[in-house]
């Protein structure tokens, strides 16, 4: 009786579609590790930022190619002011307001991120929020608005890079100094001036909730002309603040050594001297030169007491 035929394995007909599918994933893999690599070479060096302000940000350099594009004249106004010179009202506020969590974190938030995806996921577009004030920070002094995948990674490398050479308090003054507060102002000393007239040193708690609300759209928010939804973000970032669990932001820590005078002017303290200028004493205006005396005449001089004569 001849042996049973054997059936060909259905397997064999599928292994080149399985061997195709391993090589389209592993040369896909290789893609994403490579590019991972050329964008953790590509992160650009952050220490310059430890002890000087940026000249200008991403962002800046983003607005004055659409001003140019358009064809109007850009007044960009930025001037950036120490920590101390910020109001604790402002710092509070954009605190509860962009990332509450600021002074926990490492620069990154998953869960918030997490959200964020999720509810882009069922809006079917890109909704704001998930980054923290770390991620913008990076945004505005080095990339784009643009939200496609790969920037977003290059964010995240950047704000890790931010959280291993700044400190948390750096971060911060960074953050609300170069951050774009609408009307081609950019930082709080500017905002704080063009809004409403004073310093970001004098800023009460309704102003610092205006001006932290208007982050959500600069270019539309006007904290000096604020709209419904902008109050109503306003009395919302106010109730934050008057939580127990809402952020404090530290004090600033005194920079002037013992004996050396500060950079404000006699009789003006830190909040109240103009942020925007460095006032540098101005040595005293020599006067003329005073001529030497002359020596007294002869009639001038007393005349010599008489010479004693000896007794006999």
């Amino acid at each position: 009786m001849p042996p049973p035929r054997r059936r060909p394995a259905r397997a064999s007909a599928s292994a080149p579609w399985l061997r195709t599918a391993g090589r389209v994933l592993a040369g896909l893999a290789a893609a994403g590790v490579l590019a991972v690599g050329y964008l953790a070479v590509t992160v650009p060096d952050v220490r310059p930022l430890l002890d000087a302000p940026p000249i200008e940000t991403a962002f800046m350099r983003v607005r004055q190619r659409q001003a140019h594009a358009e064809g109007r004249p850009l007044r960009q106004d930025y001037r950036f002011v120490p920590y101390a010179r910020i109001a604790q009202t402002l710092k509070r506020a954009v605190l509860v307001t962009e990332d509450s969590g600021f002074w926990e974190h490492e620069g990154i938030e998953l869960e918030a991120m997490k959200e964020s995806l999720e509810a882009s996921l069922a809006k079917g577009t890109i909704v704001r929020g998930g980054s923290t004030i770390t991620q913008q920070l990076a945004k505005n002094l080095y990339l784009s608005e643009s939200r496609d995948p790969l920037r977003k990674l290059r964010e995240l490398m950047i704000a890790h890079r931010l959280e291993r050479v700044l400190s948390k308090t750096r971060i911060l003054e960074l953050y609300l100094n170069v951050v774009e507060w609408g009307d081609d102002t950019w930082g709080a000393e500017a905002a704080s001036r063009h809004y409403f007239r004073k310093s970001a040193a004098s800023l009460g708690a309704s102003e610092a909730a205006l001006l932290a609300g208007a982050l959500i759209n600069p270019n539309v928010y006007n904290p000096g002309h604020p709209p419904r939804r902008l109050l109503r973000r306003q009395a919302m970032i106010l109730r934050r603040m008057q939580m127990r669990d809402a952020p404090v932001p530290p004090p600033a820590q005194p920079t002037a050594t013992a004996g050396e005078p500060s950079a404000t002017t006699s009789g003006e303290s830190e909040a109240t001297a103009p942020a925007s200028d460095t006032v540098i004493p101005v040595p005293a205006e020599p006067g003329p030169t005073p001529e030497p005396a002359s020596p007294p005449s002869s009639e001038e001089l007393p005349a010599p007491p008489p010479t004693p004569v000896p007794r006999a």
